[in-house]
């Protein structure tokens, strides 16, 4: 697959890039993609939640009252979870929502999520490019030249360039990564990938069959 090289002013440089089939044409394993999306989502969850039950309540362990005799039910101490202000029944315990994939399964999630962007023209090949400064008006700039100004859009650069990471935070829906970081998800969200002719090789060696 050979798509033509552009410049940032949104025309074409006369070159063009060839895609591996191997990582941009493969038929996308939509199983493969939903356990890639579940996983990042569950890593995402703080799981700080927590409820106080009986035994982490302050207050006395006394008996309340006599056990029969009463006329009512009969109970224990002040902590007792039927009472207001006692500890909560099975309340939620902080914990680890993540788990573990297989390293092939997730190449092959990432090859399936580049392959369904190429598939629908989703892909646009732009020539290395970095700015002076961290400004952002200047990137906006170049994704009006390209027309992606209403897009959400993800800039996949060879190595990390923080002047363009800096320039491109405060844009709703932009999002820069250094090709050796994307994941499954976010090239999923985004309804444009910028790759730069530089984030082309790195990409294909990560998740070429000989890896």
């Amino acid at each position: 697959m050979k798509l033509d090289v552009i410049n940032i002013e949104g025309n074409s440089t006369g070159r063009s890039v060839d895609l591996a089939e191997e990582v941009f044409g493969v038929k996308p394993n939509e199983h493969a993609v939903y356990l890639s999306v579940k996983q990042y989502h569950a890593n995402q969850r703080q799981g700080t939640h927590s409820a106080k039950e009986r035994n982490a309540v302050a207050g006395s362990r006394k008996k309340i009252k006599k056990q029969k005799g009463t006329g009512t039910a009969r109970a224990g101490d002040i902590k007792n979870p039927i009472f207001r202000g006692g500890g909560r029944i099975f309340g939620p315990r902080p914990r680890n929502y993540g788990f573990k994939l297989n390293k092939k399964l997730k190449t092959v999630a990432k090859r399936s999520a580049l392959s369904a962007k190429a598939g629908k023209g989703d892909i646009v090949i732009i020539e290395d490019f970095t700015f002076d400064a961290p400004k952002t008006r200047e990137l906006v700039g170049v994704l009006a030249n390209l027309k992606l100004q209403n897009e959400k859009v993800l800039l996949i650069t060879g190595d990390h360039d923080r002047t363009l990471h800096l320039a491109g935070r405060n844009i709703p829906g932009a999002e820069v990564m250094e090709a050796k970081d994307i994941n499954t998800y976010q090239v999923l969200k985004a309804g444009k990938v910028l790759l730069s002719e530089s984030a082309v090789s790195p990409i294909t060696q990560m998740l070429s069959n000989t890896q």
